[in-house]
């Protein structure tokens, strides 16, 4: 027989197409990967990658052991839900993912009057650019800025956050709007609504600095370096100030997602009374 801890090693790798990253998802260091992949394989009897000098590259058989451990990984998460789903009670831990900005600024700052009307109950929060899996159980609630797709989730529009543009009043009144520079994300973010409206924003003048957290953007702009686009909760709480836009404003949609197996669970039905209630205030 062999470990199923190897074979969800393996599944990771297979995710990742590489033994670093799925040693980050692991958080664990890139031999243990080798090392588990490599047990598996005296296992199974079975070679499941070519090991190259630069890279593991999966062989026929390895991809076929993929494929159906993914679904026996399918069918473990789903035990999960089905036993989180069969909780009575408001205690236990439930995880959430968010935006960092959203789970920074409007999130963390209310926690206290969840643990006062549930003190059994635990939050990890979970501050997250990606999308985390519910069917996976990376998370048990999402909030995301957009409607997911996936028939076996839950979606529930809580709010619609408008961006604008945003400097410090004193930059502002210094520098004549043809002068401006922005303040943008990195390119794992180059896709985004947000940052295609800042750089049609931003026309030809310069991108000063470029990062994938909104709370360093504000900073810098704070500290009258540039213009950034932020959400106009940000942009209140850090005390700058919107400045006249082109064309069309944005605006994002956020959305609660919980899996349909655990929306009935009691603890999660409190988190997410919760978390309406974050963005209703």
């Amino acid at each position: 027989m062999f470990d199923w801890e190897d074979l969800r090693y393996f599944i990771v790798f297979a995710h990742e197409q590489s033994l670093s990253a799925a040693a980050r998802t692991l958080k664990v260091d890139h031999a243990t990967v080798a090392r588990r992949i490599s047990a598996l394989e005296q296992s199974l009897n079975l070679k499941l990658v070519d090991r190259r000098p630069r890279a593991y590259v999966m062989t026929e058989d390895g991809q076929r052991i993929a494929a159906l451990g993914r679904r026996m990984e399918s069918e473990s998460f789903a035990v999960q839900r089905t036993a989180l789903a069969g909780q009575e009670g408001f205690s236990g831990e439930v995880t959430v993912s968010a935006p960092p900005a959203l789970a920074c600024a409007l999130i963390a700052p209310r926690i206290n009057a969840l643990r006062l009307k549930h003190p059994q109950l635990s939050l990890q929060l979970i501050g997250s650019l990606g999308s985390a899996s519910l069917s996976r159980r990376e998370a048990d609630i999402a909030v995301r800025l957009s409607r997911p797709k996936e028939p076996d989730l839950v979606a529930r529009k809580v709010a619609t956050v408008p961006f604008y543009l945003y400097g410090s009043a004193d930059y502002l009144s210094r520098t004549a709007a043809q002068d401006r520079v922005f303040i943008a994300y990195d390119e794992s973010m180059e896709q985004t609504p947000q940052q295609i409206w800042l750089k049609q924003q931003a026309g030809d003048r310069p991108i000063l600095l470029r990062s994938n957290d909104l709370n360093i953007q504000a900073t810098v702009a704070q500290a009258g370096a540039g213009i950034a686009a932020l959400p106009s909760f940000l942009g209140e709480h850090y005390g700058l100030q919107a400045i006249e836009t082109i064309g069309a404003g944005l605006e994002r949609e956020v959305w609660l997602v919980v899996h349909s197996d655990i929306r009935h669970t009691p603890a999660v039905q409190a988190v997410m009374r919760f978390l309406v209630s974050c963005f209703e205030q």
